[in-house]
């Protein structure tokens, strides 16, 4: 299957490019002998041609040059054009034989330097100026040169000779291809070989022994574009089904001349719900237009059998409390629609296994055991010829499709993985991985990591429960962790997540210039407030969370520190209410909505 997939040697990508930044202009030089024009881009309105050489150079000129790996895209905006660029890399390893890197730097060129430009163009880029520093913040971006990394290996197994000869930008899956909006300019002046597809999400591998045997896994994460935010901003789906959250995860393990392969997916329960921060830890659940339901869950389970075949819903959420009127709603909407290709199953992670006992997994297990072996997974034999196929997926869901959902789908993704090289004969019938102690840290590690990956991108912080899926159970650290992330989680989301999904939204075309959810713009004295109040806030919730625990330690051998920290209790009790009235007032908001919602 290497080097199968290879693009057109004619649309054959820039891997590295001189960019000189001229006063009036950029120019892109190609430096991999690939072509013999360069691209010139002028810094007053981001128009593009290509040139057969630089503009001639004087003494008093002096052109800043750096070297950079490649375009990301143009943004193009009233206030003029902005040019994405690949700063600096990092290989990361190889996808079926073939280099995959991360983005490690990325820059904003603007374009925007015309005389004309008006006091009130002026005023809308100084505003836009701090999304674009978000926009550079960006993690978690990876792509190739060579491969189309938006498909999965059996997919890409199956594409025809035809759809290989294609440029990568064309052969890309629209809902993974990240960059999609972005590369549209580039698109409509033909610039195919500067057309660089990237994905988000993680690509991780480990190396390992087992045995006599090289065993290599693979973890990509697909993050798709259809409904992409933050953890409190994007919640549910859209009216078309498209899920917030919604990661395609691909483990694929090459050993012996074999590369077998098994996808799974996670994403928001799918329908029109909503978690409006309002400075609470937790704020309410809100099932919106709870008529759609039906026809919502309808439409993304139909995307979804078209794409991965059968489906297998496994929902994570608590069976009472908010989380249990969810449930309900999803499990009602998709009951007309079940059937042998479509199954639902509900787990109570939090009552079944607690915090602690991970272990009871393995009910789950037994429930789904019987789904996972009829649809099987991919698998190439030592001549590369296709022996089996995955004609069906799970998709697992919890409330924010990180924690619970990572420590789930890692076991299930352990299961596979024993059997497939019992299949192929680097285990014998009863091995299992805890069987290779170094090939079963490596292993929990890599998990651990793909989930960090996939939780910083939606919440801000690694995942929780992170050091079940990297040791094999719980500690005191662990969970000192988990109350650290969640603490930076109630922050991010309340103060700082509305500016970082304004930058998401305009990188994906998705935003029109109004106020979020209809409030009207603060003046300045309520900005003032609004600082003031939010960060006097976390510091009492924080400050009183911090004491009561500290209280409670000493609360074992000692009725003062008992008595302390039930007032320091209360405290907090009251603080949650004073936020119920007032926290909606006090939050960052995003500035922009979403053009689709």
């Amino acid at each position: 299957m290497d080097g199968a997939n290879d693009a057109n040697p004619s649309c054959k990508l820039h891997t590295r490019l001189r960019l000189w930044e001229f006063a009036d202009r950029y120019i892109f030089e190609p430096i991999d002998g690939l072509a013999d024009f360069y691209l010139s881009v002028s810094r007053a309105n981001g128009s593009m041609n290509l040139v057969e050489e630089l503009p001639p150079r004087s003494p008093s000129m002096n052109p800043k040059v750096r070297t950079v790996y490649g375009v990301i895209g143009v943004l193009k905006l009233a206030v003029g054009s902005y040019f994405l660029v690949i700063t600096d890399r990092d290989c990361v390893g190889s996808y079926l034989g073939h280099a995959i890197f991360k983005v490690t730097g990325l820059k904003v060129l603007s374009c925007n330097n015309s005389p004309n430009t008006s006091s009130e163009q002026k005023k809308m880029e100084s505003e836009i100026s701090e999304l674009l520093d978000a926009a550079e913040r960006t993690m978690g971006l990876y792509f190739s040169y060579d491969i189309n990394l938006t498909l999965n290996s059996q997919k890409l197994c199956d594409i025809d000779d035809e759809f290989k000869s294609r440029p990568l930008w064309r052969q890309a899956e629209p809902r993974f291809l990240w960059n999609s909006y972005l590369l549209e300019p580039l698109i409509e002046n033909k610039l195919d070989q500067y057309l660089l597809p990237v994905i988000q999400g993680s690509f991780q591998n480990i190396h390992a022994e087992v045995g006599s045997e090289k065993v290599d896994v693979t973890l990509v994460a697909r993050r798709c574009t259809g409904r992409i935010g933050t953890r409190m901003w994007k919640r549910g789906a859209d009216p078309e089904g498209y899920a917030a959250n919604f990661v395609e995860s691909e483990q694929i393990v090459q050993s012996k001349g074999y590369t077998a392969s098994y996808v799974q997916v996670r994403g928001s329960m799918p329908f029109l719900w909503e978690q409006i921060v309002d400075l609470t830890y937790k704020p309410s659940f809100d099932v919106v237009r709870q008529e759609e339901a039906p026809r919502v869950v309808e439409r993304h389970f139909n995307d979804l059998q078209k794409k991965y075949g059968a489906v297998l819903a496994v929902d994570l959420v608590n069976t009472t409390g908010g989380e249990g009127r969810l449930r309900e709603r999803y499990a009602k909407s998709i009951e007309p629609i079940l059937n042998d290709d479509l199954r639902y199953v509900h787990f109570d992670f939090h009552r079944i296994c607690g915090h602690i006992h991970f272990e009871r997994l393995s009910q789950l297990y037994e429930q789904i055991e019987d789904y996972l072996k009829k649809h099987g997974y991919f698998l190439l034999n030592e001549k590369g010829e296709k022996i089996q196929e995955q004609d069906g997926t799970i998709r697992t869901n919890c409330i924010d499709c990180l924690d619970r959902t990572n420590v789930t789908q890692s076991m299930i993704g352990r299961r596979i993985l024993e059997n497939q090289l019992q299949r192929i004969g680097v285990f014998s019938v009863n091995d299992t991985i805890t069987k290779y102690p170094a090939f079963d840290a490596s292993y929990k590690v890599l998990w651990a990591n793909h989930g960090d990956a996939i939780s910083i991108q939606y919440s801000g912080t690694p995942a929780l429960k992170g050091d079940f899926v990297r040791y094999g159970k719980r500690s005191a650290q662990g969970i000192l962790n988990d109350l650290q992330y969640s603490l930076a989680r109630y922050y991010l989301n309340n103060f700082a997540d509305g500016t970082k999904q304004d930058a998401m939204d305009l990188l994906q075309g998705r935003y029109v210039t109004s106020v979020s959810r209809d409030m009207a713009a603060p003046t300045k004295a309520g900005y003032l407030e609004s600082y003031a109040s939010v960060r006097i806030a976390f510091a009492l919730v924080s400050g009183a969370l911090l004491f009561m625990m500290m209280s409670l330690r000493q609360a074992r051998n000692d009725a003062r520190h008992l008595l302390l920290s039930l007032l320091w209790a209360a405290l907090c009790i009251g603080i949650t209410h004073f936020v119920r009235a007032n926290g909606r007032v006090f939050t960052n908001r995003p500035r922009f909505h979403k053009s689709r919602d």
